[in-house]
């Protein structure tokens, strides 16, 4: 059975500059790339990136200067142990 990840994090590269926001969802990340990212692409005009982890705080990026998105799934259940063969 697949795991479930507990929340998503995307990493947009700017020229030599990384930010990091979460999205609890990968739909939710869909929808707000959809939704506000995409069609505003090429846009000089500012818009907003939803911050949900930092209260009281948001950012606001030019579209047009998104160089790359990444998006990383965060399980915070799991932790990778070695097995040691010898036990």
């Amino acid at each position: 059975m697949p795991r479930k990840a507990d929340e998503y994090a995307v990493h947009i590269f700017f020229g030599g500059h990384q930010e990091e926001v979460r999205f609890t969802t990968i739909q939710e990340f869909q929808q707000w790339y959809s939704n506000h990212l995409i069609p505003k692409s090429q846009s000089d005009d500012f818009i907003n990136v939803p911050i949900k982890n930092i209260q009281g705080e948001y950012m606001v990026i030019r579209p047009s200067s998104i160089l790359a998105i990444r998006v990383e799934p965060i399980f915070f259940g799991s932790v990778e142990r070695a097995v040691d063969q010898d036990e």
